[in-house]
């Protein structure tokens, strides 16, 4: 690399660093999550809590892993048992994940412990109501650890911390093309967000934003290391907002 090209690589980190605003907010949380403007998250002991004014607020029961996104609010607990919010009351959902991710286009996906994954199409997404209403979930291909979707796409992690891509994903088709285009790069953990936007977190905690992704080049161009003065444990993106975990659990969100 040119002396020119490091000094160029310099300072753009440089102005990243400097443009990018973070609040620490009260609380601790162990995982976080943001769609639709609305941001949810669980504590280490499995409280959950929702964003409300400047404050988090605890909603009743426990979970393990929460999301909120067009596809509205599911869990699922620590025995992997699936749950919606629906009318202020968590209601089971037939099915087991360690992982569930309501950003898709009115669609849920998510991972099951064995790491198998699968998605629930928007009729039954939207209309689940509780014990009665269908709820017939379809599988994808292969396997992962994490999976996360969006408007035009959903993208995953495997324990290898390899990364795939998945195109194709509509409300009627949410399992997609069923081919998955590798991405070159390693994550522990992806998210996708209302808009489309690509985060991921690697092993060291460190957080990056896939840069180029349109609905025109779901691939993207390439990672941009975001540049932060702590390490990451979760991350969730919404609406100019990129929200962060700390692994000392402390929350933080951040904007440009």
């Amino acid at each position: 690399m040119t002396r020119t090209a490091v000094l160029f690589l310099l300072l753009n980190l440089w102005i990243t660093c400097l443009a990018l605003q973070c609040t620490e907010v009260p609380g601790r949380l162990k995982q976080i999550d943001a769609g639709n403007g609305q941001v949810f998250g669980v504590c280490p002991k499995g409280d959950i809590f929702t964003l409300y004014g400047s404050s988090f607020i605890r909603l009743q029961g426990l979970l393990k892993h929460v999301s909120v996104g067009p596809a509205g609010v599911w869990g699922v607990n620590s025995t992997n048992q699936i749950h919606k919010l629906v009318k202020g009351d968590w209601v089971p959902v037939p099915g087991m994940l360690k992982q569930v991710d309501a950003g898709g286009k009115m669609f849920v996906a998510g991972v099951n412990p064995g790491g198998l994954v699968f998605c629930l199409g928007a009729e039954a997404t939207t209309k689940y109501a509780g014990p009665g209403s269908p709820a017939s979930w379809t599988q994808l291909p292969g396997k992962l650890k994490y999976y996360s979707c969006g408007p035009h796409s959903c993208w995953g992690v495997n324990v290898e911390e390899q990364v795939f891509l998945m195109k194709g994903v509509t409300p009627t088709a949410c399992a997609g093309s069923l081919e998955w285009q590798q991405i070159p790069g390693a994550l522990s953990m992806i998210e996708v967000s209302t808009d489309g936007k690509v985060y991921g977190l690697d092993s060291e905690g460190d957080v990056h934003q896939r840069e180029g992704v349109a609905p025109c080049n779901l691939a993207g161009t390439g990672w941009r290391k975001i540049n932060l003065s702590q390490k990451v444990r979760h991350v969730s993106y919404d609406l100019g907002y990129l929200w962060l975990v700390g692994r000392d659990n402390h929350i933080t969100y951040c904007t440009e």
